[in-house]
């Protein structure tokens, strides 16, 4: 099913006609963050999730629906100062239907990954329980030489460790085990979701996700030489999807010259995903909102990235889909997610001194705001990835996933109130200022590849 408002229109529009307020300036579009706005933005999406099974997902109403409500504000009401497309694009959609788990002690509290495995149906699968040796310096299940017991037509149980849970999960599928049951290697650790990727799909032995404690238990039974069997059932529906992501871009401003800002609009399917991303999704609202009020040198384009809980699909779509000429035109880009963390880390990305360029007046704008921030060094897991990899300066802002920073990442309760509202207009801030600069002038970014 389309979202209801999909559209396309071109990117390269002439100038509005609407009335502006003069040349754009960090200090007006600093003053133009509203707290209000951002948190009924917020609490806007937080409804979507409520009346969509509790998630904006890829390949599900919510996210259709999240689509819809940037349609409304950047087609609807800032349409005289955008051009927006809808980009369209297809992906692998998995998501579990059910999932049991059942040990000698009855039903046990269980979760399951993206991409996950069917068992056979409609009994499961069901055998002996065996634990791989615990290896917390290398990572339990990481490494061939780890799996040297006999698993086939067995069901493992694995510590998670520092390797992607696809990992051992090949190891498993390969040795002949009929499925694994991981088991979390914190004991704060609340349910969450994480994905095995597309690419592993029919690749992998099934999977549950059990707690520390659950795990702990069955691991001192089994080395004091119990033996037990346990079921393990999933039913999982995997197929290819078409979704869509949402690209405004300023009729202001030189073509040659774009600033790019982007946060991703999917959440996991097991959560609202209100910090994670909508966070992100609100500030660029909020700073197309400031941006259509003022003319300034070079283009400013937004994008609400599709799929990135898939992988970074819809960014990496996008990339993939660029000319040479295009990407060269890419000045610099901006990523936001997670921009509101409950206990906040404040995390500059940069790698370079290219990206330093873009970087610096993000990281001055909270430092002389008091906030503690640091620079940070890219990783590989938001949509980042796509544009570092075109050669693009790139920076953004990370306020930290997990226990301390966001205890409710990838879970069912990172809805409304698990946001930190100061840190939320605190980086809004930083990220519209940053963006200004740019768009007055980048006389300091390096073309694209020479960072």
């Amino acid at each position: 099913m389309k979202p209801s408002h999909f559209l396309s229109t071109g990117l390269l529009g002439p100038l509005a006609a609407a009335h502006r307020h003069g040349r754009i300036s960090p200090d007006q579009v600093e003053a133009d963050i509203q707290t209000d706005r951002l948190h009924n933005d917020l609490k806007a999406l937080d409804g979507i999730t409520r009346a969509n099974d509790g998630n904006r997902a890829f390949g599900l109403p919510g996210y259709n629906a999240s689509i819809d409500f940037i349609i409304e504000h950047m087609k609807g009401n800032l349409g005289d100062h955008f051009d927006t497309v809808v980009q369209p694009f297809t992906h692998l959609f998995s998501i579990t239907r059910s999932i049991s788990l059942t040990g000698p002690e009855g039903d046990i509290e269980v979760i399951s990954l993206q991409y996950n495995h069917a068992t056979p149906l409609p009994g499961g699968a069901t055998a002996p329980l065996v634990a791989l040796p615990v290896d917390d310096e290398r990572g339990t299940g990481c490494f061939e030489d780890q799996w040297t017991q006999d698993v086939s037509d067995k069901i493992v149980l694995v510590k998670r460790g520092k390797c992607h849970f696809a990992t051992p999960l090949k190891f498993a599928k390969d040795k002949g085990a009929l499925a694994v049951v991981i088991w979390n290697n914190d004991p704060s650790q609340k349910a969450g979701s994480a994905s095995l990727g597309a690419e592993n799909s029919g690749k992998l032995a099934p999977v549950g996700v059990v707690s520390y404690d659950q795990g702990m238990a069955w691991k001192k039974r089994l080395d004091a030489n119990e033996t037990f069997e346990v079921n393990l059932t999933i039913d999982e529906l995997t197929e290819e999807r078409e979704t869509w992501q949402v690209i405004s871009e300023s009729k202001e401003g030189h073509p040659d010259n774009v600033i790019l800002l982007g946060a991703h609009l999917d959440s996991v399917q097991v959560g609202p995903g209100i910090n994670d991303n909508g966070s992100g999704v609100v500030a660029l609202l909020e700073m197309a909102r400031s941006f259509s009020k003022y003319t300034f040198k070079n283009k400013v384009r937004f994008a609400w990235w599709g799929a990135e809980e898939s992988g970074m699909i819809g960014s990496a779509y996008y990339a993939s889909d660029l000319s040479d000429k295009d990407a060269d035109r890419i000045r610099f880009y901006y990523n936001y997610d997670m921009v509101a963390s409950p206990q906040p880390v404040y995390m500059v990305y940069a790698d370079s001194d290219g990206d330093k360029a873009g970087a610096d007046f993000l990281y001055d704008y909270l430092v002389d705001q008091g906030h503690p921030a640091e620079y940070a060094p890219f990783a590989k897991s938001s949509d980042y990835v796509a544009f570092l990899e075109l050669g693009i300066p790139s920076s953004g802002i990370f306020t930290g996933a997990g226990s301390p920073a966001d205890s409710c990442y990838h879970t069912s309760c990172d809805g409304i109130d698990n946001v930190n509202l100061d840190a939320l207009v605190a980086n809004t801030k930083a990220a519209a200022r940053g963006a200004a600069e740019l768009a007055l002038c980048v006389d300091g970014i390096p073309p694209r590849g020479q960072s």
